[in-house]
């Protein structure tokens, strides 16, 4: 008789994290536990890969409070919320909105100071986030002697001119100290995220090919073309993306002119770079209400959406509508509205570029990594 071979079983201890799982529901995942395991959701999914596709998988680690294996996940990553598997799910476990949460949590995990993250994350912390911009902003004009609307000095032709009520310098000064501190937190946070992403993993690609790949494809978003019940997102999201870019283009020029032309503002509407930021203003305030109107479209679909989600949407709305209309006001010159105008301006842009690593704008770094990473190790 042939020798008959024993094999042991193998045995895997799982010690679910029920804190984790309450924190997940908490975070916007609240339909979690509808979950039965059907797989309607990876057959639906477009944009997984065929290799261990998700989300089915992600919903029951989810489930199990298996935080190590989803914090590290870049799937969770690549899922780009098109909302085909909360749409077509049979028992309402909404796992677009459940994986949200998790990338909310995720971002919270690698963020430096995590706290920030948390409090971010969190509305009973707003009042005290945007305290710090308000404080900041306040000092400089009180020692400027700016409190008094009377006192700000005008323009030869008695016009508001807003670098007479907050000089440039003193803004470039705060808005440098924010970004460096962003910067150095994304930097950080990614460090992080790519260490735990590739503990036991073989890297086989080509790392700059799969980040000049990765940004060839962010520039298109072309994975937002293979999502159904979402597909508007594309049109939206791309409107958001150049129109930030023309806003960054537009400050660097700025920037130019200033420190290597010595010219200051306000510039003539003609000018081109008036003319660009102008055109950037707009896109970005049409782009942001076709992302609002998205998602109340598809709410009954997709899910409304947490907090985290809509207060970036509402920091991006105010920053638009207090540009615009600080500008009309200027040209109006109604002082008494045209400089809190401005001071509110200012006090929503810090507010989106200080807290972007903790924030919903996360999202732009940490996607582009995981599918970084997922081409350079031949995942995707």
């Amino acid at each position: 008789m042939p020798e008959q071979i024993m094999t042991q079983p193998i045995t895997q201890i799982i010690s679910p994290d029920l804190k984790f799982v309450k924190d997940i529901i908490a975070s916007g995942g609240e339909s979690l536990k509808k979950c039965y395991q059907c797989s309607t959701c990876t057959v639906v999914c477009n944009v997984t890969p065929d290799d261990k596709p998700f989300p089915r998988k992600e919903m029951m680690y989810a489930q199990w409070g298996m935080k190590d294996k989803l914090i590290s996940n870049p799937d969770i990553w690549l899922c780009h919320q098109c909302s085909d598997c909360t749409a077509y799910c049979p028992r309402g476990a909404k796992p677009g909105e459940v994986l949200g949460a998790i990338r909310k949590m995720a971002i919270a995990n690698y963020s430096v100071p995590g706290a920030l993250a948390k409090m971010v994350g969190n509305s009973k912390y707003l009042l005290m986030l945007f305290a710090v911009p308000i404080v900041i902003f306040f000092a400089i004009i009180a020692s400027l002697g700016n409190l008094s609307l009377s006192s700000i000095p005008r323009g030869e032709d008695g016009g508001i001119v807003y670098s007479k009520f907050i000089p440039v310098p003193a803004i470039d000064t705060v808005f440098i100290a924010a970004a460096t501190f962003a910067a150095i937190s994304f930097v950080l946070g990614i460090k992080k995220y790519w260490a735990d992403m590739s503990a036991g993993i073989s890297v086989q690609g080509n790392l700059m090919g799969s980040i000049k790949a990765t940004i060839t494809e962010i520039l298109a978003h072309k994975r937002f073309e293979k999502c159904n019940v979402t597909k508007d997102r594309k049109t939206a999201h791309l409107l958001v993306f150049y129109a930030f870019a023309g806003l960054a283009i537009t400050t660097t020029w700025a920037i130019v002119y200033l420190y290597g032309f010595h010219y200051d503002s306000p510039y003539p509407l003609y000018d081109p770079l008036k003319l660009l930021g102008n055109a950037s203003a707009l896109a970005l305030l049409y782009g942001i209400t076709l992302v609002t109107g998205n998602r109340l479209k598809n709410a009954e679909k997709a899910g409304k959406g947490s907090y985290f989600d809509w207060l970036f949407i509402a920091v991006i709305y105010a920053i638009v509508v207090t540009g615009i209309l600080s500008e009309l006001l200027r040209l109006a010159n109604i002082a008494i509205l045209a400089y809190p105008t401005y001071f509110a301006h200012l006090v929503f842009v810090f507010f989106l570029f200080a807290y972007a690593p903790f924030s919903k704008m996360a999202h732009m770094v940490y996607r582009a990594t995981a599918m970084v990473f997922a081409r350079h190790t031949k995942r995707d």
